[in-house]
């Protein structure tokens, strides 16, 4: 099966404030007909980082079979992780990059490649969200998310 997922993060502004992540699975069954499944989760103390790799692991975990998939994300750091293989350099390095300094996030960067592994996944960089209605939707996933004080657990809902 072939699936996009449209993911976005928001820490608004605070890494002590509120942060939440939205995210959208497009797919299209047998019949040809397409659907939509929206996940959104709010966050306290966290950063914009966080909150996109969340975003991206929350879409690929809920998959349950496995699948082609391309994951499109407005964080250039993380498609450019994977499309310029930075992880690759910080795994051989121990999870360290540059100056041995040690990669941020190290637990959530471990669960997406674990996420990813039944999966053929392809990362789209949107610049803006321009031209991508259903990435401006989990914009607008995230920012309520951030904005919300009891969503601590994922809520997912079939459009």
């Amino acid at each position: 099966m072939f699936v996009r997922i449209y993911t976005d993060g928001s820490a608004r502004g605070n890494p002590d404030g509120p942060g939440g992540y939205g995210t959208i699975l497009s797919y299209i069954d047998g019949n040809g007909t397409e659907h939509l499944k929206e996940l959104s989760a709010g966050y306290k103390k966290t950063t914009n980082n966080r909150m996109e790799l969340m975003a991206a692991i929350a879409g690929l975990e809920a998959l349950i079979k496995p699948c082609t998939v391309e994951l499109y994300s407005d964080s250039q750091y993380l498609v450019n992780a994977f499309n310029q293989n930075w992880i690759d350099g910080w795994r051989k390095k121990g999870w360290k990059r540059g100056k041995n300094e040690p990669v941020k996030n190290v637990d959530l960067w471990k669960r997406l490649l674990e996420a990813m592994k039944p999966h053929e996944v392809t990362f789209v960089w949107v610049k803006g969200h321009a031209g991508h209605t259903q990435n401006e939707r989990c914009d607008y996933l995230a920012t309520s998310a951030a904005d919300g004080d009891n969503l601590l657990e994922d809520v997912v809902r079939e459009i």
